[in-house]
C-alpha cells in the first residue's frame, strides 16, 4: 500500500507466510493477507505504541491486533471493515467500516510536510 502522506508504504504479505516468531514493533506493524471469498483479509500485529488508531487520538498498546476485510463493491467503491482487538486498551474488540470512492483522473501526488529555514 502506498500513502501520499510523507511517501510511506506498507507491506502486506500474501504468499502464505505467517507472522515471524520474533520482531521489533514498527509504525505499520507486520501484515499478512489471504483471500476469503470476495474479500482480502489482512491481519496485522507488531504495531508500536507511538501511533494512534485515528485522528481523534484513540490509543492502543503493543498487544494490538488489527483485522481488515477489503471488499470491492463495484469498480469505484471499496469497503474496509476494520476490527480492533487490544485487550490492554479496550474491554472488547470493536469494528468500524470505512468506505472509499475512486477519484477519476487523479494522480498519486507528492505531499511533504517540511519547513524551509530562512537563510
Amino acid at each position: 500500500m502506498l500513502f501520499d502522506e510523507l511517501l510511506h508504504y506498507r507491506q502486506i504479505f500474501t504468499d502464505g507466510r505467517g507472522f515471524p516468531g520474533d520482531f521489533t514493533p514498527t509504525w505499520f506493524g507486520y501484515s499478512v493477507g489471504k483471500r476469503d471469498g470476495d474479500a482480502l483479509v489482512v491481519e496485522t500485529i507488531g504495531l508500536n505504541e507511538e501511533t494512534w488508531l485515528d485522528n481523534a487520538g484513540h490509543p492502543h498498546s503493543e498487544a494490538l491486533r488489527v483485522t481488515e476485510r477489503f471488499r470491492r463493491m463495484n469498480a469505484a467503491t471499496l469497503y474496509i471493515d476494520i476490527t480492533i482487538n487490544d485487550p490492554k486498551a479496550y474491554t472488547k474488540p470493536w469494528t468500524a467500516t470505512v468506505r472509499f470512492e475512486r477519484v477519476s483522473e487523479s494522480d498519486f501526488g507528492e505531499h511533504v510536510c517540511a519547513v524551509k529555514s530562512a537563510s
